[in-house]
């Protein structure tokens, strides 16, 4: 598991290798992350929107962006959290992420980025 801590907001990435599976004559390597947000912050926060780079062996690099989370936009009081899974797939057996979090302070209205930190997407086959 890796963590980060930006701005009293605590992301925690949880990651798993779901399998491989042939689409269009090419193979592709399936992986889930479990991503935890955690406000540490003293004011209500709510996630507006996200921004991925997803880094695969091969050094294809894929930007995702768009509006909240699994289709929501999370509103976190202090010492609340929100869980979530997704996935993505990779044309190699490894690879890795990072990205941030567009979030508004309801307290103060002001607009701030959480940063997810870097992790890493392997193949257990594929490590030696």
């Amino acid at each position: 598991m890796v963590q980060q801590v930006t701005s009293g907001i605590k992301i925690s990435v949880q990651t798993t290798f779901e399998g491989t599976f042939y689409k269009n004559y090419k193979v592709h390597f399936a992986f889930g992350y479990k991503i935890t947000i955690e406000n540490q912050s003293k004011g209500a926060v709510q996630l507006n929107s996200r921004h991925w780079k997803i880094y695969d062996a091969l050094n294809n690099i894929e930007i995702i962006e768009g509006e909240g989370v699994i289709g929501k936009k999370p509103v976190l009081k202090p010492g609340e959290s929100h869980t979530y899974t997704s996935g993505c797939l990779l044309s190699s057996p490894f690879g890795a992420m990072q990205g941030h979090y567009n979030m508004v302070n309801f307290t103060n209205t002001n607009k701030f980025k959480v940063y997810i930190p870097s992790f890493k997407l392997s193949a257990p086959f594929a490590l030696n």
